[in-house]
């Protein structure tokens, strides 16, 4: 007899304050991974690395507070 996987949960996980981009296969239509930085110039970094190995790169912007401050 196998365990159930349960109930899912009904709230979004919290992020954590800093720079985020979101990263995919290219061509994948599925939601991407998260990815947090603490600096923007960190996270510039972060995103040419990702998309030097062929993968779809969202620049998300920073995050603060529970609030999105600016998207570049």
């Amino acid at each position: 007899m196998s365990k159930s996987p349960g109930r899912p949960p009904t709230r979004q996980a919290r992020l954590m304050d800093g720079f985020y981009i979101e990263v995919r296969n290219k061509g994948s239509k599925e939601k991407g991974v998260k990815i947090r930085s603490t600096s923007k110039s960190a996270m510039d970094d972060l995103a040419k690395q990702y998309q030097r190995s062929n993968k779809d790169v969202i620049i998300l912007g920073e995050y603060k507070d529970e609030k999105w401050i600016s998207n570049s």
